[in-house]
């Protein structure tokens, strides 16, 4: 035998008040769409019937309840029975002969939200097709009554009553009422009052005639100050027409974290559907707050949200399509405010570089990186250099990069967010262009050789210079190279970094694992190199020293200073040397020449 469900009417209002709603203040929208919606069924019979809805407070009621009064449809008693009690089933569905998709409502769940504020419900209303008026009433446990109105309304529509719940007196109130009409319903095209002040305006403000271009950006800036909070960069129109969508992106005039979730106005066929509407635009477009209003979008059950789906995809695409073509028209436009917005939101810009062809040669032509030969875009860099050489890292280009100037090769610091992408992506703008990554090793072969008879002089120091480093795994070559001014250079190449790091894994991993890395561990050395410079007078200096325990000490000295100024890590054992070198140098400094303490 078939079973109907028992249903708790608490216990769905206690769900829909803690998760599906995010606070009771929607009771006033809801109440507004089922009447926007009853009205928009009546002009469909109707063309010429008033639309207008009206919200009495408890202060103008006089009895403590709520009323909301429109001039739609209206419903007959059959149709009461229907649909106000059948939770999920939509009043606005074809059972009045109407598609869903003129209408805002879809889920058949809107009056319930009233029971967050109310512990009864009445609705009385009186059919556009005939018959008389007629009473419904709901309470919060489930029970309903439906019965013949005690006095016949004077026209078609509706009117819902709205008894409170205890504690929720703070809904209720005229001002409170009449914020939440105005903000849910105020681009609506009917008249709303509430206790007799109309809260609706003159639609949306994108959409209004203005004396001059002037006049509707100032409008516009004015606009995005009271809904957002600040004066836009720039005020970017949109228009999606296959999702209904029409509005505005306002630019951020200042720079905000990528992380944070940009929230978006958006309206349903000018209802506010919520105020931080996210998933609206693409995730690189953070720099901009959008206000839309849309007709194909679906909303989510909650009405707090759009619908993921394939339109919405598409318009999310479609939107992001606009904010480039907008930088690019800017490049050509105004060079100057493009510098400007790029100084500001330029992770936004770079972040679709790395997708976006357009806007990698938009970032090329305009965006100023960090290289070696100054704060300058890609394109002049490439014209200087011709073949653009990159560190992936900041470290890596504090390093090399005044070295690599000295030697005439032009360097660029990839270290930073999608700076290396970008570089790595030049060739898919300019076939022509070189690219290719900067290692230490590379670098060390534009050096010049000593010659023989120099080095063979310098042997008895370079011999005292590397047993005083081999403790520190670190072996000493000798070059002459630019800047005179660098007496030694600490390299490091990514094979000996890699091997390094393989056969320091070894060393805490079990045997069958360390025999998968011992695989892969070439056979070269893994110690880095300490560069000493031949042009420098400093180390020609230090290398004719007659103390060799002095000497020594000077070594140890160039080493650490040579960590430092590459921005290397310093371990335990070089922390200890850079103490003991200091405090070596330093007792040598303060001694006279007979060796007792000055």
């Amino acid at each position: 035998m078939e079973r109907a469900f028992q249903v708790d009417l608490r216990g769905v209002v206690e769900l829909l008040s803690h998760h599906l709603y995010g606070s009771p203040r929607v009771y006033v929208r809801e109440v507004l769409q089922n009447a926007v919606d009853a009205i928009t069924a009546r002009r469909a019979l109707d063309p010429g019937a008033p639309a207008r809805v009206e919200i009495e407070s408890p202060a103008a009621t006089g009895d403590g309840t709520v009323r909301v009064h429109d001039t739609g449809i209206g419903l007959t008693e059959a149709e009461v029975h229907e649909l106000l009690a059948t939770i999920g089933r939509s009043s606005k569905r074809d059972d009045l002969g109407f598609g869903r998709h003129e209408f805002l409502g879809q889920f058949g769940i809107g009056l319930l939200s009233c029971f967050l504020v109310a512990d009864e419900v009445r609705v009385l209303t009186r059919s556009a097709t005939g018959g008389p008026t007629v009473q419904w009433r709901g309470h919060a446990d489930g029970r309903y009554e439906v019965s013949p109105a005690e006095t016949e309304r004077a026209e078609p529509g509706s009117t819902v009553i709205l008894v409170p719940r205890p504690g929720t007196g703070q809904w209720l109130e005229s001002a409170v009422i009449a914020d939440l009409a105005r903000l849910f319903g105020g681009l609506l095209p009917i008249e709303v009052t509430v206790d007799g002040r109309v809260v609706t305006g003159d639609g949306p403000v994108w959409q209004r005639a203005y004396p001059t271009v002037a006049d509707r950006e100032q409008a516009l800036a004015a606009y995005a100050e009271d809904v957002f909070g600040f004066t836009p960069f720039a005020v970017v129109d949109l228009s999606v027409p296959e999702a209904g969508l029409t509005g505005l992106a306002f630019v951020l005039p200042q720079a905000v974290n990528p992380a944070a979730r940009a929230g978006h106005r958006v309206y349903l066929k000018r209802m506010l559907l919520a105020e931080a509407v996210d998933g609206l635009l693409p995730e690189w477009a953070f720099f901009v707050r959008c206000v839309v209003d849309v007709t194909e979008l679906r909303p989510t059950a909650s009405r707090e949200a759009l619908y993921e789906d394939d339109l919405l995809e598409s318009t999310r695409e479609a939107l992001g399509a606009r904010l480039r073509d907008w930088l690019m028209e800017l490049s050509t436009t105004d060079p100057v405010r493009l510098t400007e917005f790029l100084r500001v939101h330029q992770l936004g810009v770079k972040a679709l570089a790395v997708h976006d062809d357009e806007m990698l040669r938009l970032v090329d032509r305009w965006l100023p990186m960090e290289t070696n030969a100054g704060h300058v875009p890609l394109a002049e860099f490439r014209r200087r250099f011709g073949t653009v050489r990159y560190t992936p890292s900041v470290e890596e280009f504090r390093q090399l990069a005044a070295v690599a100037a000295a030697q005439g090769v032009g360097l660029v610091n990839g270290g930073y967010t999608y700076h290396s992408a970008i570089v790595e992506r030049l060739p898919a703008i300019d076939p022509d262009v070189r690219v290719g990554r900067l290692d230490a090793a590379e670098l060390a072969t534009r050096f010049d050789l000593v010659d023989p008879a120099t080095e063979l002089a310098l042997r008895p120091f370079l011999s005292t210079a590397q047993a005083t480093l081999d403790r520190l795994d670190c072996e000493v070559s000798l070059r002459a190279f630019e800047p005179p001014s660098l007496a030694a250079l600490y390299l490091v190449d990514r094979e000996s970094t890699h091997r390094a790091e393989l056969r320091a894994t070894r060393k805490v991993a079990d045997d069958l694992w360390a025999d998968l890395l011992g695989d892969l561990d070439g056979t070269g050395s893994d110690r880095p190199q300490l560069m000493l410079n031949h042009r420098s007078p400093l180390l020609r200096r230090i290398a004719g020293l007659p103390d060799s325990r002095l000497a020594v000490t000077a070594v140890e000295a160039l080493y650490v200073q040579a960590l430092l100024l590459g921005h290397h890590p310093l371990r335990p054992a070089d922390s200890a040397l850079l103490n003991r070198s200091f405090a070596g140098l330093l007792e040598w400094a303060v001694h006279d020449q007979q060796g007792e303490t000055a």
